[in-house]
């Protein structure tokens, strides 16, 4: 048997996520590699501490890898080999740890920064995001288009599942957008403005994107040791890849869409998924994308125990 490990992103933290683990060492080594008590901010909060952008991503990231070097101690003592990673965002920094490309520490410091450059990339008012739901994403891409102007631009951030897109931008580009795709359909479009610090995944974020490509230069990126499915473009790469291949995906996914839905249409009906990290979004998310896929998230009372009767 193989299996695909996923890795959740931004919005599935919480306070006290970690405490299950118990681990000393795994904490220590987040603190120094983010050069703060993140360990403090994961266990104990509070949570306007830890739903600042350059916390939520490194505690995710963190909580997965220790959720994963878990897991893969099990997997191993079972003989089930992993087939494939991948991660929905920030998540996808997790995943590539996962695969060897760089370290836990690297991963967690990585993504800080990215954070806080994400954080710091717009001014406070000037971008939001919305999720579209059942819409045709045909409709939202044209209406992205269309509502784009040289200075204000939107476009599709997250296909999270067929039922639900998420576009980001500038905030009246967004709002043209809506009106344009009521005027395609003849109906009204259920659109929820989300409540996020910053406008993720578009052009929006490209002065994060060149200031986290400092911080990338300084690591080593090594060969896979799974293959991967990037968010950039929902293609699976194998583990011959130039890892130089895999530092340019990550850069191009800040401002870039995540292809989940695509990526998770990759997969056959008989891969078994394992969600690693903090709760449980992505197996939801995986269901309605494919309802065929057995999902297992590890971030619940019987996560562990599922993974034993595999």
């Amino acid at each position: 048997m193989k299996v695909t490990v996923v890795f959740p992103g931004q919005g599935t933290q919480y306070v006290g996520m970690g405490k299950v683990f118990a681990d000393f060492a795994h904490f220590e080594r987040a603190n120094s590699a983010s050069g703060y008590d993140l360990k403090k901010i994961m266990l104990e909060g509070p949570a306007e501490d830890l739903k600042l952008t350059e916390n939520t991503q490194p505690a995710i990231v963190a909580h997965s890898l220790m959720m994963f070097d878990k897991l893969k101690d099990l997997l191993d003592q079972k003989n089930i080999s992993i087939e494939r990673v991948l991660g929905h965002s920030v998540g996808e920094y997790a995943a590539l740890a996962a695969a060897g490309v760089f370290t836990f520490e690297e991963a967690v410091r990585s993504v800080h920064f990215r954070g806080k450059y994400m954080q710091a990339a717009t001014p406070a008012g000037k971008g939001t995001m919305y999720a579209i739901l059942k819409q045709e994403e045909k409709v939202i891409r044209e209406a992205c288009e269309a509502a784009s102007t040289e200075d204000e631009k939107v476009s599709p951030a997250n296909f999270n599942e067929p039922a639900q897109i998420v576009i980001s931008g500038d905030k009246f580009a967004c709002e043209r957008a809506i009106r344009l795709m009521e005027e395609k359909t003849g109906a009204r479009v259920k659109a929820i403005e989300l409540q996020v610090s910053a406008p993720f995944h578009c052009s929006l974020m490209k002065p994060a994107e060149i200031n986290l490509k400092a911080v990338l230069d300084q690591i080593t990126f090594h060969p896979l040791k799974f293959s991967y499915i990037a968010n950039v473009d929902a293609h699976e790469y194998p583990t011959d890849t130039n890892p130089l291949l895999i530092k340019e995906n990550l850069l191009k996914q800040v401002c870039g869409s995540v292809l989940w839905t695509h990526s998770i249409q990759k997969l056959s009906d008989d891969t078994v998924i394992i969600e690693c990290g903090p709760g449980k979004v992505l197996a939801g998310l995986i269901k309605k994308i494919n309802p065929n896929l057995k999902v297992i998230s590890l971030d619940t009372e019987t996560g562990f125990s599922e993974v034993e009767a595999l």
